[in-house]
């Protein structure tokens, strides 16, 4: 027995260290790697932005990363609500809409490498940097004279009578009234686990999940009857894809 243990021991020895060589010989080196992804997160619609990234390794454990993320924030009260006259959907109560580019500065910490063709390479994801919002008017389709045959679009006023519940027929068109948007400056900051998961080694795919805080020098009027703030903490995560030399 005890030199069948000693057998299996030595054979699970040699086992990792062939692993071990084999792991060494096929693991690879990359200088920079650029990556784009879908973001759904707490503050956004069914798809919350889009993200893209590029890195450029510092040394064998850390890389240097420039980021963009461009997303839609919503209101935490917004709930889409059908028309009695049309059965078009719209948020009533809400205002406008907060469009947000987050430019961002960060490092990537190397907490587990991968070799080609095999396992996750996991890194540790911080960035920071400004952010600039463009708070864009929320059009509405409401009725003139309570009649649903004439329609009227503007953008929406709790204090105008006119825009009552009863009234309202569904939204604006894609884009109405963007040439009236304000911009508001602010600056953002995160932290996440990246997980890749690629098999070739040009090629980068793989998830992330973290936090996020959006904050801006003012409050964002989203829903002129409810609370609004300036400061937007999300939860997300990024599917993404992209390719690496």
């Amino acid at each position: 027995m005890k030199q069948v243990l000693n057998l299996v021991l030595v054979s699970l020895l040699g086992l990792s260290i062939h692993a071990v060589q084999a792991q060494t010989q096929d693991s690879y080196e990359y200088n920079s790697e650029f990556t784009w992804g879908i973001n759904k997160n707490s503050a956004g619609g069914f798809i919350g932005g889009l993200v893209f990234k590029k890195a450029r390794k510092l040394n064998t454990n850390m890389l240097e990363t420039y980021g963009l993320e461009i997303m839609n924030v919503k209101h935490p009260q917004e709930v889409r609500h059908s028309s009695v006259y049309t059965g078009n959907f719209f948020i009533y109560g809400k205002s406008n809409y907060l469009y947000t580019f987050r430019f961002q500065y960060g490092r990537d910490l190397i907490l587990f490498s991968k070799a080609p063709q095999q396992g996750v390479e996991i890194k540790a994801v911080f960035a920071a940097g400004p952010s600039l919002g463009i708070v864009a008017p929320y059009y509405i389709e409401r009725t003139v004279d309570n009649s649903i045959w004439t329609s009227r679009r503007e953008q929406y006023n709790p204090s105008n009578p006119d825009h009552a519940y009863s009234n309202i027929l569904g939204t604006g068109n894609l884009f109405e009234g963007i040439s009236d948007s304000k911009i508001q400056l602010g600056g953002n900051i995160k932290a996440a686990i990246n997980f890749e998961l690629g098999f070739l080694k040009s090629q980068v795919t793989g998830f992330e999940v973290g936090v996020l805080v959006d904050s801006y020098f003012k409050k964002v009027e989203l829903m002129p009857s409810s609370e609004n703030k300036a400061i937007f903490p999300t939860v997300f995560f990024t599917m993404f894809y992209g390719n690496r030399k």
